[in-house]
């Protein structure tokens, strides 16, 4: 049998639908909202983190048992039920409807599954057992966790910002891969770690200089600001 299709998928703005309000429907929405959804939450009853997040209008509640026509318009949908006549339902509105749906712990019912997470900013490392073991991914996960500490996120906003001026420069491909190299094999993310921004952008500058590009701490300085005001993401026009 073939193996799943790893994929990013951009759900900023789009609308979804969570079906439960349990603690697991709290974590799946949570979730989704973390990564820009627009979420509907429908249950008919609900636990204290969901009424928490309507609460800071990061959702909304819907309180009501599902019935067929609920998902209508939805772009994901995410149902946390051990009712069998439930999935099944819920299966065939979004089958009929050409829906992405996860119904949570089925993956019979899944056309797809959701891996667990590593985030550091915009460094995402997903572990996934293709449904075999929940459980067994969360731990491989928390293990990965120690050797990728919370300076990857400022490492990966300089080496964004670095890019972009390779970019500009009109750098090659090969050129850029080539530093990257060089970039991933220096001491800058072990200053990072130790908390010497000043010394990882002195090195990042070195490196540059050492090839044919030459800016400015204070250029670095104010885009690594940027890249903390847009949410960890630089970008460039």
């Amino acid at each position: 049998m073939p193996n799943y299709y790893p994929i990013m998928l951009d759900i900023r703005k789009r609308s979804a639908i969570v079906i439960g309000g349990d603690h697991v429907a709290a974590q799946k929405t949570a979730a989704l909202v973390a990564s820009g959804a627009q979420v509907t939450v429908q249950s008919e009853e609900f636990c204290a983190e969901l009424l928490a997040m309507s609460q800071r209008n990061e959702i909304v509640l819907h309180y009501k048992k599902y019935e067929v026509g609920d998902l209508a318009g939805a772009f994901v949908v995410v149902a946390a039920t051990n009712d069998p006549a439930l999935i099944e339902a819920i299966w065939q509105e979004t089958q009929e409807r050409g829906q992405m749906i996860n119904i949570v712990d089925v993956p019979a019912y899944c056309n797809f599954i959701v891996p667990s997470i590593l985030r550091r900013g915009q460094l995402t490392i997903a572990v996934s057992t293709e449904g075999a073991s929940p459980a067994l991914a969360k731990r491989i996960r928390q293990r990965l966790e120690g050797l990728f500490p919370s300076a990857y996120e400022g490492y990966l906003q300089l080496a964004g910002i670095i890019r972009a001026h390779l970019r500009k420069q009109h750098v090659s491909y090969e050129q850029r891969d080539e530093f990257f190299g060089v970039f991933f094999e220096s001491n800058i993310l072990q200053l990072l770690i130790e908390g010497d921004e000043a010394g990882a952008i002195a090195s990042t500058l070195q490196l540059l200089h050492n090839h044919g590009i030459d800016i400015t701490a204070e250029t670095i300085i104010n885009e690594l600001g940027e890249a903390v005001s847009n949410n960890g993401n630089y970008t460039t026009a």
